[in-house]
């Protein structure tokens, strides 16, 4: 799967294939139905499937005072759909230009850079200025246009409609169960690990740290979780996501202690799953009260990962 930085850098082995649009912000079970479709139309037309998303999402650009929680960065996006059948992603920079564009000189900007042969999108797409248009207007173009459009239903699970939102409020309630089942897969977090303070190891609790790379989370507090990335099995650890108030923190980080580890993980790229939720971030009364807590946090995890 190629990455293609905008449409500007669309080349010839990209075009007329079967393109999906959106955001997908978690790549849940509905995205994966679009993924599905657009791979097995492009398949069968022998063209090339192309994702275009993008960055940042638009509801980001349009809510910056109140943007919505990041399922997934880039990095954790791209590795998702490693294995797909796509083959390019196609970023497009989600700007003031783009927002003031008809749906109609949308749709007249992809088909010329791209040339697709077909659309995929989800019923309750929507597109060009304040969304004026939707799926159907798509296919109503594509009918006039002579280029076509397959519009993917809704993916139920349990009765409940498959959506980013959904999966949000899923976490947010440390439902992570119902969360897998939206998702297809458990909620994870990825990313290289990065250099902190050192704080963890002096209290006898050393953490691979995980810089987040979006503007707000969809989750925060002490977590039971597992870890791939440290040889071929997954390790159990606890996992603190937040800002550390006790010591005096501001930038958010994903902090992972690997039970049993014993090792210089820096630079290596870790993945991390949320299990079940210990409790929220505190503030404590000094390093002594943390270090108590953290005792009791880990024996926490323990339990709930020998379950």
């Amino acid at each position: 799967m190629e990455l293609v930085r905008g449409l500007g850098h669309f080349r010839e082995r990209h075009r007329g294939g079967v393109v999906t649009l959106g955001a997908f912000d978690g790549l849940h079970l509905g995205h994966r139905a679009l993924v599905v479709e657009a791979v097995g139309l492009a398949t069968r037309l022998g063209r090339p499937a192309v994702m275009l998303s993008f960055e940042p999402m638009p509801r980001e650009y349009l809510q910056p005072a109140d943007p919505p929680a990041r399922l997934t960065n880039f990095r954790e996006r791209w590795r998702l759909l490693q294995g797909t059948g796509l083959d390019a992603l196609c970023l497009m920079r989600f700007g003031a230009r783009l927002r003031a564009m008809s749906g109609a000189q949308f749709i007249d900007l992809l088909r010329a850079a791209m040339r697709p042969e077909a659309f995929v999108v989800g019923y309750d797409f929507r597109f060009g200025r304040e969304g004026e248009a939707s799926a159907a207007t798509l296919r109503a173009e594509g009918e006039r246009q002579g280029f076509g459009v397959q519009v993917v239903a809704p993916v139920l699970v349990g009765g409940e409609r498959v959506s980013s939102s959904t999966v949000r409020r899923a976490l947010v309630g440390g439902e992570f169960d119902r969360a897998a089942g939206l998702l297809g897969r458990r909620y994870t977090m990825r990313g290289r690990v990065v250099s902190g303070r050192r704080l963890g190891r002096e209290l006898g609790y050393p953490t691979a740290n995980l810089r987040l790379e979006r503007r707000r989370v969809p989750l925060g507090g002490i977590f039971a979780v597992r870890v791939r990335g440290i040889g071929e099995s997954l390790r159990d650890g606890v996992a603190s996501l937040g800002t550390r108030p006790t010591v005096g923190g501001v930038e958010p980080l994903l902090e992972t202690h690997v039970f049993d580890f014993e090792g210089d993980l820096y630079g290596r790229e870790l993945e991390v799953e949320f299990v079940q939720k210990i409790r929220d971030e505190a503030r404590f009364d000094g390093l002594e009260a943390l270090v108590a807590q953290m005792n009791l946090d880990a024996l926490d995890a323990r339990r709930i990962l020998a379950a």
